[in-house]
């Protein structure tokens, strides 16, 4: 990922020189079984532990000679260790080192995306709780529909970021698994005692059934994983550009002092972080569908998925984690406007309340049928019209009058009603 969108904290853990202390950490694990149940002398370890290092560029140059990642390396970790150096990666193969190495990684990341997501839950909830009386209009079709909160709208992503993080949670168990089972899987040359000894000193399970490599559906798993944290994440973000959109205004993201909207138009105030967001998912759920061709490898292994996925498992892992960071902030410092929300609710005298006119005409005793055509054409009367009351058309029509009081009709038009079960939801939520 560029370094534009690549904060520490997550970029640290994707460098070249972290994936090499990950593959040495596998390495030094799988010695220290082998000594465990004899097949090395301890004192080896113990002289391999002192001397293993690695410096980056020397594998580059050795790599560029011997075309091989993994020897490239192991060549360079000789050049410390000195003669012990003959029992590093007895009886593996690359991919025992690679895949249980990334798993570390993965592990590693997804960690983090837990405690960035922890944050924008409690940020939401925030939130939530200083909006749960605030009305507004609700919108299907992004057409005016029926009240609701803004803490309303809130809990709905609430919910969802609830989601993402129970996932996350039992992606931590599909992605924690290493293997250390010889180039076809088989253990040929390697005890598979080594391979149980190994893992849980590394904090992994080992595969139940690898190949030569661990097989891609768990790759593809934590891709997806991400890719619908970044959907979710694009939701709200959508979200906040339309409530933006100058003839709405109901939130607006914070401006900050010297900020500026438009090189051209002084005025523009623009949603630039919500749709930075936007543009974001479609990377994770870009990379989403390269993970999910990866799983097809031929026979044991091939390493047509080696090329994507140092591509894709960084760059999803960073991105997302930026999108959780950058959304908590945007949560955090979020404008809201209840006004502009009441203003936007009783837009054409109160238009939204037809459902509730409709079925209080019913209760008087008017079919539904005619209940319907009586407030549809009061409503379409009052619809985009200047000076159009939806409320005075109802309260003039000889139809409604004849069946309801004034304050009955009057009561039709508290948005208290529609809202009188939202407590049920906070209180699922921790509102």
């Amino acid at each position: 990922m560029i370094e534009r969108y690549t904060l520490p904290e997550m970029g640290n853990i994707w460098t070249e020189t972290a994936k090499l202390k990950s593959w040495l950490q596998v390495e030094i694990a799988v010695c220290e079984a082998q000594a465990e149940l004899g097949y090395i002398p301890a004192a080896a370890v113990e002289e391999i532990k002192a001397k293993a290092n690695f410096d980056p560029k020397r594998v580059l140059e050795i790599e560029a000679e011997v075309r091989h990642d993994m020897i490239a390396f192991l060549t360079n970790v000789n050049e410390y260790v000195g003669d012990a150096g003959r029992y590093i990666h007895l009886g593996l193969t690359s991919s025992d080192v690679l895949d249980t190495a990334l798993a570390l990684q993965l592990v590693a990341s997804v960690n983090i995306l837990l405690e960035r997501v922890e944050e924008l839950s409690q940020a939401i909830r925030y939130q939530a709780q200083q909006h749960r009386n605030t009305v507004m209009v609700g919108r299907s079709h992004g057409i005016h529909a029926e009240p609701i909160t803004f803490g309303f709208k809130l809990a709905g992503w609430l919910a969802e970021v609830f989601r993402n993080r129970d996932r996350l949670v039992n992606l931590q168990s599909s992605i924690a698994v290493g293997k250390i089972s010889g180039a076809v899987g088989t253990y040929a040359n390697i005890d598979p005692r080594i391979e149980a000894i190994a893992c849980q000193n590394l904090g992994l399970e080992p595969d139940t059934a690898s190949t030569q490599v661990i097989s891609r559906d768990r790759h593809a798993e934590y891709v997806q994983t991400l890719a619908l944290l970044a959907a979710s994440i694009e939701r709200f973000a959508v979200e906040i550009r339309n409530l933006q959109r100058t003839d709405v205004l109901e939130v607006e993201e914070f401006f900050s002092k010297g900020q500026k909207g438009s090189s051209a138009m002084p005025h523009k105030r623009n949603p630039i972080r919500s749709e930075r967001l936007t543009g974001m998912a479609r990377i994770v759920r870009a990379n989403a569908v390269a993970a999910l061709e990866n799983v097809a490898l031929w026979h044991e292994r091939d390493i047509s998925h080696s090329s994507v996925e140092r591509m894709i498992l960084p760059d999803s892992s960073t991105v997302t984690h930026f999108m959780l960071v950058e959304t908590t902030d945007l949560v955090k410092h979020l404008l809201v406007y209840p006004e502009n929300m009441k203003r936007n609710m009783n837009l054409y005298g109160g238009v939204i309340f037809s459902q509730r006119v409709m079925l209080a005409l019913v209760e008087k005793g008017t079919s539904r049928e005619d209940a319907y055509k009586i407030v549809q054409s009061c409503a379409h009367e009052a619809w985009n019209k200047p000076g159009g009351n939806f409320y005075n058309l109802i309260a003039k029509d000889d139809r409604v009058t004849a069946k309801m009081t004034t304050k009955e009709i009057d009561d039709c038009f508290d948005p208290q009603y529609q809202l009188r079960h939202l407590d049920l939801v906070y209180q699922r939520l921790g509102i």
